[in-house]
């Protein structure tokens, strides 16, 4: 799988408490969610890689 499908490594993929699952926070439309699934989508155009030092490394 391609890094930018890797939903596991997106900043916009986040645990959710209360059904106790991981979520998109990234709000498709129908036809961006059928291609996402079905496969004809290459990349995600909202990928965006979950980097939580990187704010700290641009204060240094």
């Amino acid at each position: 799988m391609k890094e930018s499908l890797s939903c596991e490594s997106c900043t916009y993929y986040v645990y959710n408490e209360d059904y106790e699952e991981y979520e998109c926070l990234v709000n498709l439309d129908e036809d961006e969610y059928y291609a996402l699934i079905s496969g004809t989508m290459k990349s995600c155009p909202y990928y965006r890689k979950d980097d939580e030092y990187g704010i700290v490394r641009k204060q240094m």
